[in-house]
Parts: C-alpha cells; structure tokens; sequence
C-alpha cells in the first residue's frame, strides 16, 4: 500500500501541491491524472523521495518512505521517470541490469540469477531482440519499453511510473499496461490518455491546480459532472471492448460563457 496525506510543495511563495494525497492499495493500480501543471509528476517525486514536501507524510505499508535507505528502499519501490538518458554509453542488457544494482554489491558482482531476471524483464516487455542493442541507438517507445524492464528486474513490491505510454505507439501502451496489471505490485501510474487510465486503473486521483479535485472509482471519478469543469472541454461517456470509453469536444460558444 502507497499512502499521502496532506501533502504539500512549492518553489518560492508558489504552491505546487497544496494538501493533496492519495492511497494506493495492495496490489492495485491507481491512475494520477490531470491537465498539464495540476502537480501529478511533483507527487509522484515526493513519493520516491526525489522531493522533500513541506507538509504531509508518505507511507509504504505501515512506515514512512523516509525511514528506507539503501537496498530497504531498493526492495519497496522502483520508479520509471520521464527522464530519458540517452546519450549513455550502455547496452539495454547494461540498462536493465542496473536494475539489479541493489542486489549486487560491491564485490559478488552480477550472478547468472541476475542475469535471468533481466532476459525475463526484457522478455515481458516485448524487447529481448533488443539486448546487444546501444541503448542510445533506440526510438522513443523502446527506450521506454527498456526503462519498464528495468524497473521489473528490480523486483520491488511498489512501482511508479510517470507517463510510461509516452512514445509508446498503440499497440504497446495496451501491451504494457496490461502487463502491469497482471504484475503483484502496488502501482501508481502518471497518465493523460483517460481512456487508458479507464481501462486499465482500478482506482483514480484527478488533481486539479495541486489539489485533489476527485478520488474514487473509475466509476465515480471518469464522468463528464467531473471532468469537464477541470479539463475546460465536453466529456461524453459510452463503453466499448468492456471498458468506459470517453469522447471529447470543444465547449460551445455558450458553454464558455457560461460555466457550470
């Protein structure tokens, strides 16, 4: 279980997150939605500890994230970021053998079990033909397929990912997020494309403007009374292969005019 409570960010006399928060149950996938600078990918950094909030608390399981150090935290959480280094040097089986770095250890090195991990995670995300290949010389969408590998080698029982479907073409954003919710981990997923966080979230925070707007079900939360009024557009709901499927359209001239 992920929880936040209460938390809030700035720069400056600038709030980014005021009093926002989520819970993230066992083995669940909550989706963290919102139009651009609503401050989705500040909370997930708070989460992993690449910010420090100045209010709240952040939980994994029972403890706080703080109290995890080194191969603790390893083991807890992986993260796959919007940063994409692409100019390293490595191979992908280098890359997604940094995965296994917190097991390593300064003298055993890399085991064969180490190495069976990373074929497995390269294998699962559909990019084993990649592993000679110079991480460098990849597209956009099979560097991101190797940055989820590399989270999976990892092991850890929580995984946040910022976006992951970016560059990733239609086929492979179904594919890895599928993958995802066949996975025994705790999951919160950074995403813009609604109709993938409807179909593959069990549960969803909409933040608007840093704070929680909605939180709840699919259900409750991917309707137009809600997101119309945050995202500045009109929401038609239907459904289609067994999920809600959402339409979107630009607001009449009255309808701008005259907000709900």
């Amino acid at each position: 279980m992920i929880t936040a409570r209460d938390v809030s960010f700035g720069y400056g006399d600038s709030l980014v997150l005021s009093g926002a928060g989520l819970i993230a149950e066992t083995g669940s996938t909550l989706g963290l939605i919102g139009p651009n600078g609503s401050g989705k990918s500040t909370l997930l950094r708070i989460i992993y500890r690449a910010l420090r909030p100045r209010t709240g608390t952040v939980l994994i399981d029972d403890g706080p994230v703080s109290d995890l150090r080194g191969r603790q935290l390893a083991a807890r959480l992986a993260v796959v970021t919007q940063e994409n280094p692409a100019q390293t040097p490595l191979t992908v089986t280098d890359m997604v053998m940094l995965g296994r770095a917190p097991w390593a250890g300064p003298v055993r090195g890399y085991s064969h079990a180490d190495h069976v991990v990373v074929a497995a995670a390269l294998h699962r995300v559909g990019a084993r033909d990649l592993a000679e290949r110079a991480f460098a010389t990849l597209s956009g969408g099979e560097r991101q397929r190797v940055l989820v590998a590399r989270a999976l080698a990892q092991q850890a029982d929580h995984l946040l990912l910022d976006e992951p479907t970016n560059h990733l073409d239609i086929h492979y954003q179904h594919e890895l997020l599928g993958l995802l919710g066949e996975l025994a981990v705790t999951t919160v997923i950074v995403l813009h494309d609604l109709n993938l966080a409807a179909r593959y979230c069990d549960r969803i925070v909409l933040l608007e403007r840093g704070r929680v707007a909605a939180a709840g079900s699919v259900d409750d939360v991917l309707i137009p009374e809600i997101l119309e009024p945050v995202y500045g557009v009109r929401v038609r709901r239907s459904s289609a292969f067994g999920a809600p499927q959402l339409l979107f359209g630009a607001r009449t001239d009255a309808e701008r005019a005259f907000p709900r």
